[in-house]
């Protein structure tokens, strides 16, 4: 059965960091490319960054360029996003997604980025 469980949400200031996990299991983690993806208030979901296997090429948003990092684990299974210098429109859940057979989903953590 793929799991696929983010933690690591909360409220932060403006400015500041956070580190979304996401824990994997039920399918070969480290021969997928995995991703994040975002849905703020009012607006469709959108990809966040994208990582591929090996730890190798990422892909970032333009909106989070040089702002958010995105790594892996593949001997514990675990996908990380590190978000800096946090702004208010970084706002919204976060899921981790998986390719692997028809594509799963995290159930989401709440990311406020509010004064």
């Amino acid at each position: 059965q793929v799991q696929l469980v983010e933690s690591g949400g909360g409220l932060v200031h403006p400015g500041g960091s956070l580190r979304l996990s996401c824990a994997a299991s039920g399918f070969p983690f480290s021969r997928y490319a995995m991703s994040w993806y975002r849905r703020a208030p009012g607006e469709e979901l959108a990809v966040v960054a994208v990582i591929a296997t090996n730890a190798g090429a990422t892909h970032y948003a333009d909106a989070v360029k040089g702002r958010f990092t995105i790594s892996r684990d593949d001997a514990n299974s675990m996908l990380y996003l590190q978000m800096d210098n946090l702004k208010p429109e970084d706002t919204a859940i976060y899921y981790c997604r998986s390719p692997y057979g028809s594509g799963f989903w995290g159930q989401g953590t709440q990311v406020t980025v509010s004064s």
